[in-house]
């Protein structure tokens, strides 16, 4: 039995309150860097002086509350994104320390955690250690306090849960994290991989002591208009770091042109913290609905979103597959396609996705997808507005029915 959606409504009054107060921040750094309808258009070739690609740089790094931002279409998801900063920043002999469990699936090959010969950090000798999470799925800030060794170099924090089953960070955790690391040793470099979690707060990590950030456009910042590309945020230095391994060494942040992709990355950007919030009240129902189907959800109903994924325990894979079928058939795009486990590039086990998406692989717009392994879990992302979660979580109980 679906939830009142009424009762919703003064959660959703909360999330709008929010919305406001971040976007008066995506505002305040339009005026600040006087935009305008200039900005929009683009250079060709090696883009050098590519006056609204270079404004985006500094409006992002305004809104993110960071020193410097690499806003680019050549980076071609926010994994590319994470890669660059990770390779910018580390070298031969130094070690990355994930301390939020182990990171998303895509970068295990990045890391060089499975395949080999692709030139992955272990390839060029960084070595990789990671703090398991705590029986109850959250970091293991005893385990952290002693965690930095001399040749840690930099300590890699996934702010989402990504298809893991825990608890995304709070900006409140990320800020605890890094004062706990820069206490160890000072010149660590602490990265987020900020992916699905822009505005849900009123901060950003780099405002609490992150040194780097990545993200992707087609998920938050990009409010479902920016068709392609992410973003790199932090220190200065660190960020053409970065840019210099998206380019090459002497070009860094000079180069790539932005293609006329301009004014829609600036009205994505405007657009994000409302896209935000619907997605946050889409989210509030799934978890009330389904919990109140029997269906272990995180984050369940009564506690703060923390970013754009509501997880929910299905338990089998015909249950998953049935699920996505549903949110596929309510989607705008390519609803009449089913959706078939698969083995997708960057992961170990076969993924159904259901995402009739305006943007291929958008998960600012509602999708939802999951690994075929136990414990058989989706993972619901986005939604422009919560009505059309409405009606797609509708469909999806008809579909599975209670636990």
């Amino acid at each position: 039995m679906m939830p009142s959606e009424s009762s919703m409504f003064p959660i959703f009054y909360g999330i709008d309150t929010q919305v406001k107060h971040n976007l008066e921040r995506v505002l305040r750094a339009f005026r600040q860097h006087r935009v305008g309808s200039h900005h929009f258009s683009s250079v060709s070739g090696y883009g050098h002086d590519d006056l609204g690609r270079d404004t985006l740089d500094n409006v992002f790094a305004e809104v993110f509350q960071a020193e410097a931002a690499l806003v680019r279409s050549q980076f071609v998801s926010g994994t590319h994104a994470i890669a660059c900063a990770l390779y910018g920043v580390l070298r031969p002999g130094d070690e990355c320390l994930a301390v939020a469990g182990a990171p998303y699936d895509t970068l295990e090959e990045v890391i060089g955690l499975r395949s080999s010969g692709q030139g992955s950090l272990a390839e060029f000798g960084i070595t990789y250690r990671e703090l398991p999470l705590t029986a109850a799925d959250s970091v293991d800030w005893d385990a952290l306090e002693t965690a930095i060794k001399p040749n840690t170099r930099l300590v890699h924090i996934q702010r989402s849960c990504g298809y893991s089953w825990r608890t995304t960070l709070t900006i409140a955790e990320i800020e605890r994290i890094v004062a706990t690391v820069k206490r160890q040793k000072s010149d660590v470099v602490c990265f987020v991989d900020n992916c699905y979690g822009e505005f849900l707060e009123d901060r950003e990590p780099t405002a609490v002591g992150a040194d780097l950030m990545a993200g992707s456009l087609i998920k938050n910042p990009g409010g479902t208009i920016a068709t392609t590309g992410a973003y790199v945020a932090g220190r200065a230095d660190l960020v053409e770091a970065a840019a210099c391994r998206l380019t090459a060494p002497g070009i860094g942040s000079s180069g790539g042109s932005s293609l006329n992709q301009n004014r829609l990355m600036y009205q994505g950007l405007f657009l994000a913290p409302q896209m935000v919030g619907e997605a946050m009240k889409g989210n509030y129902l799934l978890a009330a609905t389904f919990d109140a189907l029997g269906y272990p959800v995180k984050p369940n109903p009564t506690v703060a979103q923390r970013d754009v994924i509501q997880a929910i325990k299905l338990g089998s894979p015909e249950k998953m597959v049935a699920f996505c079928k549903a949110i596929q058939q309510h989607s705008p795009i390519d609803a009449y396609v089913e959706p078939v486990p698969a083995v997708t590039p960057g992961y170990d086990t076969q993924l159904v996705m259901a995402g009739g998406t305006f943007i291929d692989g958008s998960t600012s717009e509602l999708s939802a997808d999951g690994p075929l392994r136990e414990p058989y879990v989706v993972y619901c992302q986005g939604g422009t507005h919560w009505t059309h979660v409405a009606l797609a979580v509708e469909a999806a109980v008809a579909a599975i029915g209670p636990a």
